[in-house]
């Protein structure tokens, strides 16, 4: 337990440190030369510094925050950025602090866009506060589908959260993004016309379950229509012949 509650302060005060050079997520790794730290980037040369001076400024840190013997940082660059939801957050919030809240429909819809291109199947986009009045709201951008409940929802969308301070206050984003991976998991595949209708037929000649009311009546009627039947074989009697006598002659 006090080893992940390390390992998650530690990629806090990295995300904090890499703050708006297109920090996605931190990778702690144990190895036997010491703890390897990978980074993934969208702009790597921005997070390694001039002659690699955030680095080493970065490890510094580090071993002295953290009491780390060895720190290694790798960073990696992202491969998509329009699916990774952390970096379009912090993207959103850039150019809301650069252009302002007049363009923020144009900003979302844009993003939107880009991610949905990018292969994603479903995003939501919702940006709160103070705009483009003086009175708090939330706006939503959405598009696509987009799992809110299950396993699928917890653990398959990618999720992030980002501020941006401008004139008015501080502005809340929150980006999810559905990726492809995900499409597969969720393909149902239904049966074939043909073994639907053999089981409807089936079913159709199964005979019904006979009720107790039904039994009675059957019984009476049965018993009516032999009553009926010796009466008629009575009424309808063939007439004995008469017998002829037949003399011999002598």
């Amino acid at each position: 337990m006090a080893e992940k509650i390390k390992e998650f302060q530690i990629q806090e005060f990295v995300a904090s440190k890499l703050n708006k050079v297109g920090h996605s997520h931190t990778v702690m790794k144990k190895t036997p030369l010491g703890e390897k730290i990978i980074v993934y980037a969208s702009r790597p040369g921005l997070v390694v510094g001039r002659h690699g001076g955030n680095i080493k400024d970065l490890t510094r840190r580090l071993k002295k925050e953290f009491n780390l013997e060895n720190p290694q940082i790798e960073i990696q660059e992202v491969e998509n950025i329009y699916l990774d939801p952390e970096i379009v957050a912090e993207r959103i919030a850039g150019s809301l602090e650069r252009f302002g809240t007049n363009r923020f429909k144009g900003i979302g819809h844009k993003m939107m866009e880009k991610i949905l291109e990018a292969g994603a199947i479903g995003v939501e986009i919702i940006i709160s506060g103070k705009i483009p009045g003086a009175r708090a709201r939330s706006w939503r951008f959405y598009q696509g589908y987009l799992k809110k409940c299950g396993e699928m929802a917890t653990v398959g969308v990618k999720k992030a959260c980002k501020t941006a301070l401008l004139k008015t206050g501080m502005i809340g984003i929150r980006v999810k993004i559905m990726p492809a991976e995900l499409k597969e998991r969720e393909e149902i595949k239904l049966r074939k016309e043909e073994a639907i209708e053999e089981v409807t037929e089936k079913k159709e000649e199964k005979p019904k379950k006979e009720t107790k009311k039904k039994r009675t009546r059957k019984k009476k009627t049965e018993k009516k229509e032999e009553v009926i039947e010796e009466e008629k074989k009575e009424e309808v009697k063939p007439e004995e012949e008469p017998k002829e006598e037949v003399e011999e002659e002598k």
